[in-house]
């Protein structure tokens, strides 16, 4: 069997059998893109029978010594071509596992850039006096990621029949299109209505997008990333220390800071729709309040 067709045909296997979302699908496509492209440049077979696990040793030291991979992008490549290898066994594609004993290395454990309290207070008091063409779009879509900590491609796809202002949740489709019923949290119902009287009729139905780009199409990632480091310029805030995904932290390492009653982590991995408890637990080493409490508490007099 031909390593691209059965490349093809993994990626069609991830699509309609294991429902894996378009940004997984992307990501592994060009996983597997990359492994091709050093067996062509190295002159060798890609016929998978010919493919051994020194073959793939190879391809990694590749990636890290030549192109500079880093470990979690590595730990993902590993973790593709894994899956790949085990789907061409159970496929009959190859009988060899050209993935066999090769280990994800670790990755470096970086704790999550947030934004302080006072920094997204500076954010929000941007928005709340922002008096251009596209002010009420932006005053919702920043509070509304900021209170319920959406990911960029679950904001961009938001619907309106995933809105119920009467009973005041949103409806989530997460990676792997898992769902999950977020409360609204007071501030955005208000700002809801507001955005809505500024839309056209058609606008409203229940299929369509809730955020629009500037010529009233559906908003797509990369755009929403442009309109957000923008708006962090203007509000004086850095926009190369903070992207999206860091509002995504700030959610939740406030959440875990703020709150007055404390929320527990599988709260707050149901509402960030982490899979694995180990993916939220990170935001446990980001209270440096408590460990500054912790620490003056230590008597030494």
């Amino acid at each position: 069997m031909n390593f691209t067709q059965a490349a093809d045909d993994f990626l069609m296997y991830l699509e309609i059998e294991k429902n894996c979302s378009h940004n997984t699908l992307r990501s592994y496509a060009y996983d597997l893109k990359c492994y091709k492209e050093f067996l062509i440049n190295q002159n060798r077979s890609l016929d998978l029978h010919d493919l051994t696990p020194s073959t793939s040793r190879r391809f990694i030291q590749d990636q890290v010594i030549n192109h500079g991979v880093k470990p979690r992008t590595l730990q993902r490549r590993i973790s593709c071509l894994k899956s790949f290898s085990q789907f061409c066994l159970k496929e009959n594609y190859t009988k060899i596992d050209f993935m066999a004993g090769i280990q994800v290395p670790k990755a470096d454990k970086k704790l999550p850039t947030y934004m302080t309290l006072d920094e997204l207070k500076k954010l929000f008091h941007y928005l709340e006096n922002d008096n251009s063409r596209l002010a009420y779009r932006n005053h919702l879509l920043f509070k509304l990621l900021a209170t319920t900590g959406m990911r960029r491609q679950e904001v961009v796809d938001l619907k309106w029949e995933q809105v119920d202002l009467n009973n005041k949740t949103i409806r989530i489709y997460g990676k792997g299109n898992k769902e999950r019923l977020l409360p609204l949290h007071p501030i955005v119902i208000p700002l809801f209505h507001e955005y809505r009287k500024h839309l056209l009729d058609y606008q409203l139905h229940s299929s369509e997008p809730v955020f629009l780009n500037k010529n009233g199409c559906k908003m797509n990632p990369r755009g929403l990333h442009k309109v957000f480091k923008e708006i962090l310029e203007k509000a004086g805030l850095p926009p190369k220390k903070f992207s999206l995904h860091h509002l995504r932290h700030t959610f939740a390492t406030l959440l875990l800071q703020e709150s007055k009653n404390k929320v527990d982590l599988r709260t707050l991995q149901e509402l960030l729709g982490h899979e694995s408890l180990a993916s939220t637990a990170i935001y446990t080493h980001v209270d440096f309040e408590q460990k500054k409490k912790a620490i003056n508490s230590f008597l030494l007099e």
